[in-house]
């Protein structure tokens, strides 16, 4: 990204609060004049705006809470997310960036992608077509459901590349082969979406078992792609995004390497998300001098799914590399209580029969320490844990 970006965004979005009664209002109530963001710094004085202040707005004044600056006609697509919250779609190419993610992944002209994401109402499903079909690929616009009707599909058009939730991915996979043999199964590239739980351990378990290279971006429906794995580590933030790793509680921007929300202001003020809190965390692999993330680590969780142990926020993420990074883990969760008045952290480990325990202990140890940054009190092993059961169990305030 340029170094004259920030002059950029003072004259875009000093142009944007006179058509946008709403970010006019968000400036003037925080003392902000947006004509002398002149770098970083002074665009993180302004406070953060959580999606529940524009979901208010938007009650408030409807459609779009006055943040939209642009001439309606321009809108291609209304988005709609849980709340209701109103996104307006305009112009963008290429997926609004998410094409980056599928050349990175080597995907485009000759490849046959099959679609399964909504393109009801949210923006997966249209944003992952435009993106694919900005390669060059084939997309079969699949949608939501109908198994055994796409595993047909996959067999007889020979698909080459999938875009779906996990688990729609992995009862989709067990449906060819079951039905039509594993010869049939003819996808080589797989773009997931995100779980909670162990979701890069069972990513790593979908490459060895089905042959697939599997990848993922991450995006909102206020700001569509925001960053996208590129091969290294973490995801690579998209050029026009201004990313930053900021305080939950203060907006503060944080160093790399400590984990907070993950705050974005769009270069494009038509739709003016700036400083904008998405209520995920991460932390920063790599960012410019001035602070600006260039990369960012896998996600973490959600701002709240955290729980502070002995002044340091644990995050749910810490107890999936626990899984990965421990031999013969196959689940794990973290029992947080009180004792003594001190904060007590135990690690709950289930692992394979004739896993060597000392091995495991000292492995899922050190793995989280090193990822949340304090020390377990203890791993004890245990022979089940519920499905689906919380990474993170917080028994201090029961």
């Amino acid at each position: 990204m340029s170094e004259d970006i920030y002059p950029h965004i003072a004259t875009a979005y000093n142009a944007a609060a006179a058509m946008a009664p709403g970010l006019k209002a968000r400036f003037e109530a925080a003392g902000f004049d947006p004509a002398t963001i002149s770098s970083l710094a002074v665009l993180s004085q302004l406070p953060v705006m959580k999606k529940e202040e524009l979901l208010t707005l938007q009650r408030e004044s409807p459609p779009y809470g006055g943040f939209l600056a642009t001439d309606p006609k321009d809108i291609e697509h209304i988005y709609v997310s849980p709340g209701p919250i109103f996104e307006p779609s305009l112009p963008g190419g290429g997926g609004h960036g998410l094409d980056m993610l599928f050349r990175s992944a080597g995907v485009g002209s000759g490849d046959i992608i099959l679609n399964t994401w909504s393109y009801h109402l949210v923006p997966a499903g249209l944003l992952f077509d435009q993106a694919a079909r900005a390669t060059g690929a084939t997309v079969i616009p699949g949608g939501v459901g109908n198994r055994e009707l796409q595993a047909q599909i996959i067999v007889e058009t020979g698909a080459t590349s999938i875009c779906a939730s996990t688990a729609f991915f992995l009862a989709l996979a067990d449906t060819v082969i079951e039905k039509y043999g594993r010869e049939a199964w003819t996808i080589k590239t797989a773009f997931l979406g995100g779980e909670m739980g162990d979701w890069m351990a069972k990513r790593r378990r979908i490459e060895a078992d089905y042959g697939v290279t599997t990848w993922a971006a991450y995006a909102t429906a206020d700001l569509g792609l925001v960053a996208y794995e590129d091969g290294n580590d973490g995801y690579l933030c998209h050029p026009d995004r201004i990313v930053q790793i900021c305080d939950p509680d203060t907006g503060a921007p944080l160093p790399d390497g400590e984990t907070g929300e993950i705050v974005v202001t769009a270069r494009a003020a038509e739709w003016p998300m700036i400083r904008f809190g998405t209520g995920d965390s991460a932390f920063a692999l790599e960012s410019e001098a001035d602070g600006r993330v260039i990369r960012l680590s896998a996600i973490q969780g959600r701002v709240g799914a955290a729980v502070k142990v002995r002044e340091i926020f644990v995050y749910p993420r810490a107890i999936e590399e626990v899984v990965i990074a421990t031999p013969g883990a196959t689940a794990a969760q973290a029992i947080i209580t009180r004792e003594n008045d001190r904060d007590t952290l135990r690690l709950h480990l289930m692992i394979e029969e004739g896993t060597d325990r000392v091995m495991a202990e000292a492995a899922a140890t050190e793995t989280f320490q090193l990822h949340a940054r304090i020390r377990a009190d203890a791993v004890e092993f245990v022979d089940t844990l519920p499905e689906n059961a919380d990474l993170i169990v917080n028994l201090m305030d029961g």
